[in-house]
């Protein structure tokens, strides 16, 4: 048996699943410091279970580390070290940061010697003196986390790699986070991602280590895997190290939970919880990855991450007449005290459905007074923006099936503008409790190959040998490996002919 939680603003909702089968459910409101929460669901997941022994995995989707990120809290003081030297100065590290999070981190950049032109040359020799130099700066500036990003490192990491060797001779306890572990060619959005995750590190380090402690004095002596922004799952020491990885898990899981309860494996899936609606795009049964740059908190980034559309709306959404408006503000976890059908004062979209009979929750006798034609000039501006968020993730005017999930899916009406079929699962409130608690481990290569050393066909069995081999490290059971994504990409600006291969391997937990 496997628990599934996922942290979201509104709610924390978590899962206790017996293979395929759904075997108790909890929806509690995130408590403030969020690891709170997590521990009462899964005690109370625990104490509902007749025999915690047979509970092999704890699977988490949690907001813990975007939200550092959002409010500029608990990040480590880090550094910024570019391997470049004399090219890229006109635009340094962090050029493009929010001020406020720059000044959350500390803002120390470094540039030196090293990196490679797109063809693999250097650009120049690393200075082991130079970076020597460096690191005892940082030792001395107080920094503790270090990014190192290497002109066109995904070409050839061996610059980065070695800077990190030179690094940890100095300073053996400096967390060092490598670019080219994180994003792709581009090198200030991949630069923005690697500090990122530099930045996060401490923070996660910290969560996970609580949340296994609160899992060991609940009996729960488990293996602990977080959702990653891909659909998969990766193991807590992973997450330890890499946590930027686990930024969108909120909406994977949702979508991975839309596909498993609704069986449709390529659909547009809406997500509406108490404070936002996600909308991101099923294919094959995993989320569509973004092919551009994606923003997280100010920071333009170019690392995996699913293509999630999202708009400020749920059912905590203040409503408010002359002019009407809906959102941006909502009460979030607090709908249950400030809800007007809940015995609040604060007008919601959720009043609104009650009002207008498109759901039941709360007591309806305190909507009575709401106004008929008010409530359906709401609701049919609800549903207006729904259907916007559909049209942004299609890629045709052609309708497509459209799976409503999340506690806030009792908004929306049946009848949907641009949907082949709107399809309700059952159990669709915890679905991406369900969508964490059924995750695969993945394994991911993003490689260059020279096609004058090997042929195309070699080149691609290698990467998949070794996304297979990932997943397996990942902790995937070796007979259930399959790849599930394979991109290729001529290079035409290289001179070898050089081809990149993208592939992504998922299996069942052993």
């Amino acid at each position: 048996m496997h628990i599934g939680i996922d942290v979201g603003g509104t709610n924390t909702d978590a899962v206790l699943m017996d293979g395929d089968v759904l075997v108790s459910k909890v929806k509690n409101p995130t408590t403030t410091d969020v690891t709170s929460g997590i521990i009462d669901c899964i005690n109370s997941l625990t104490s509902s279970s007749p025999d915690n022994s047979q509970i092999n995995a704890v699977m988490l989707g949690t907001t813990h580390f975007v939200n550092a990120l959002l409010e500029r809290r608990d990040l480590a003081p880090s550094a910024s070290l570019r391997l470049c030297l004399p090219a890229t100065t006109m635009l340094p590290p962090l050029v493009d940061w929010p001020d406020d999070l720059k000044q959350s981190i500390g803002a120390h950049t470094y540039m030196a010697n090293g990196g490679n032109e797109y063809d693999g040359r250097e650009i120049s020799p690393i200075n082991e003196k130079e970076l020597i130099d460096i690191s005892q700066k940082m030792l001395d500036d107080g920094i503790r986390s270090v990014s190192v990003c290497g002109v066109f490192s995904p070409v050839d990491d061996k610059h980065e790699k070695n800077a990190a060797e030179i690094i940890k001779s100095v300073a053996p306890e400096m967390s060092i986070t490598l670019s080219s572990e994180i994003g792709r060619v581009g090198i200030l959005e991949r630069e923005n991602a690697a500090m990122l995750n530099a930045c996060l590190v401490e923070v996660a380090t910290k969560t996970v280590d609580a949340i296994r402690k609160a899992m060991s004095s609940a009996g729960l002596n488990v293996p602990l895997f977080f959702s990653q922004n891909d659909g998969t799952l990766m193991q807590s020491e992973f997450a330890s190290n890499y946590p930027v990885f686990t930024i969108a898990s909120g909406p994977t899981n949702s979508m991975r939970g839309a596909a498993f309860l609704s069986g449709v494996l390529d659909a547009v899936v809406i997500d509406i919880g108490g404070t936002s609606t996600d909308g991101g795009m099923l294919m094959r049964g995993f989320p569509r990855e973004a092919a551009v740059a994606v923003d997280v908190a100010g920071v333009r980034t170019n690392f995996r991450m699913p293509d999630v559309f999202s708009v400020a709306l749920g059912g905590g959404s203040l409503i408010k007449k002359n002019p009407l408006t809906i959102g941006p503000e909502s009460v979030g976890y607090k709908l249950t005290s400030q809800g007007i059908v809940f015995g609040g004062d604060q007008l919601t979209a959720t009043d609104i459905a009650v009002a207008r009979g498109i759901t039941e929750v709360g007591d309806r006798n305190l909507v009575a007074d709401v106004d008929p034609e008010f409530a359906e000039s709401a609701i049919k501006e609800i549903q207006t923006r729904v259907e916007d968020v559909v049209d942004q993730l299609k890629v045709s005017a052609k309708p497509v099936p459209v799976v409503l999930v999340g506690g806030g899916s009792i908004l929306i009406k049946n009848n949907f503008e641009g949907a082949s079929d709107v399809l309700r699962p059952t159990n669709a409130e915890v679905a991406n409790a369900i969508g964490a608690a059924i995750s695969q481990v993945g394994g991911q290569i993003e490689k260059v190959y020279s096609l004058t050393d090997m042929s195309r066909e070699e080149a691609l069995e290698l990467a998949k040998n070794e996304a297979a081999g990932k997943a397996i490290e990942a902790g995937g059971d070796p007979n259930s490996i399959e790849i599930v994504d394979i991109e290729e990409i001529p290079l035409t600006y290289l001179p070898s002919n050089a081809l990149r291969v993208k592939i992504k391997a998922v299996g069942n937990l052993i």
